[in-house]
Formats: C-alpha cells, sequence, structure tokens
C-alpha cells in the first residue's frame, strides 16, 4: 500500500502562482509514476500532469507552458503559473505502482479568482 498527503493549494487571483505537493509514505518503492489530477465543479476528474520513474513529464494540453510537475524521489510537486479561473478545482495526487494499482491523495482545493 501507497499512502499519499497533498499540501499547498489556496485561493489565489487570476495571473497568480501557486505549488501543491505531495509525499508518499509506504510501499514507494513500487512507485512506477506520479502525478496529478483535478476535478472542477460538475465535470470529471483529468490529468493534468504525470512523470514515470526515469520518464519525462506528461502535460494536459490546458496546462502546457504554465504548469511544471517535478518528483524528488517520493515527493511530487506541481508549480502552477499563470492560473486562469478555469484552474479552479480539487488537485489529487496520484502514484501507479509496478502492478498498475492507482493510489489517491485526499485533494485539496485550488481557487482562482477572476
Amino acid at each position: 500500500q501507497v499512502q499519499l498527503v497533498e499540501s499547498g493549494g489556496g485561493l489565489v487571483q487570476s495571473g497568480g502562482s501557486l505549488r501543491v505537493s505531495c509525499a508518499a509514505s509506504g510501499r514507494i518503492f513500487s512507485i512506477t509514476a506520479m502525478g496529478w489530477y483535478r476535478q472542477g465543479p460538475g465535470l470529471e476528474r483529468e490529468l493534468v500532469a504525470d512523470i514515470t520513474t526515469g520518464g519525462s513529464p506528461k502535460y494536459a494540453d490546458s496546462v502546457k507552458g504554465r504548469f511544471t510537475i517535478s518528483r524528488e524521489n517520493a515527493k511530487v510537486y506541481l508549480q502552477m503559473n499563470s492560473l486562469k479561473p478555469e484552474d479552479t478545482a480539487v488537485y489529487y495526487c496520484n502514484c501507479r505502482d509496478w502492478g498498475q494499482k492507482n493510489y489517491w491523495g485526499q485533494g485539496t482545493q485550488v481557487t482562482v479568482s477572476s
């Protein structure tokens, strides 16, 4: 089992920046990818960015050039710049293990005011 704990998020004005962080614990040696998803009001959960062990980051088209994902051992970060109101969502940390099992954090709210 892997446990994920997020931190960061909050309220920011349009054009501002935020960083969310996630720390994994438990069977961290089994993690093959870590990333971030988000779910806006009335919307389905969607991939924001992820990064595989030893691989290149992958981003949703809507955040390319604005968001940067980085990973350091069992921690993953999402730096969000030039935030827009449509980025408002609950952001969830995600990881996958070598059995392709998904684990989720509890979610952290990001609100961008116009």
